[in-house]
């Protein structure tokens, strides 16, 4: 698998444009592996092949872009997007989340979706529609590509530099890191969508003597 994965992301120049590419088009085409693409460069920026300070800006701007992109389609295209994008029950069920938190908590959602897969894309989508500004989006998605790309590719890096012989080790460690991060991230908003949908009963207080 790791050789794979370093087949396309190699250390040559135009891995860098992959790397830019594949981050651009992961919110377009969510099964897209744009974070472990990522990751990898990471790891072979610990090993010594890649540029770490090359790796961060270009994931980072191709997010932006992608991000943008989704945006603008979402602005422009509403109808054709629900048909096309949000088939089926799952990913409706994203998409009514999202317009539900956008409207609740704005562009902070924008920099904890880039950390759920497909919630990515419906979240970006639906401020397109949603009619947030584009200012506002543009300044918390920038923050949000930012986070994201550094957060993978040090992974990566890390993970490399531990395993500078066995560098295959270190990508495993790194993505099992990153799957416990996005798990997480769904656990904690599971558990709000549950506590929000069977509602707490406030503890009556007792009566004076």
């Amino acid at each position: 698998m790791f050789e794979q994965l370093t087949d396309y992301v190699s250390g040559a120049w135009w891995s860098y444009l992959i790397i830019f590419g594949l981050a651009y088009a992961d919110v377009l085409f969510p099964l897209v592996p744009s974070e472990t693409a990522v990751i990898t460069a990471g790891v072979l920026a610990g090993s010594g092949d890649m540029s770490l300070a090359l790796i961060i800006p270009l994931a980072a701007l191709g997010a932006f872009g992608g991000d943008n992109t989704a945006y603008l389609i979402g602005h422009h295209f509403e109808d054709w997007i629900r048909r096309m994008l949000f088939r089926t029950d799952k990913a409706r069920e994203r998409l009514h989340w999202a317009e539900r938190q956008i409207d609740e908590r704005g562009g902070e959602l924008i920099v904890i979706a880039r950390f759920i897969p497909g919630g990515r894309t419906a979240v970006t989508v639906s401020c397109g529609w949603l009619e947030m500004t584009w200012r506002r989006f543009a300044t918390f998605d920038g923050a949000a590509g930012v986070i994201w790309a550094s957060y993978a590719s040090l992974l990566g890096y890390f993970g490399g530099k531990s395993f500078q012989h066995q560098p295959w080790k270190g990508l495993l460690i790194a993505l099992a890191l990153a799957f416990a991060v996005a798990g997480g991230v769904e656990l904690v908003r599971w558990w709000l969508r549950r506590r929000k949908a069977t509602g707490t009963s406030p503890v009556p207080e007792p009566e004076a003597d």
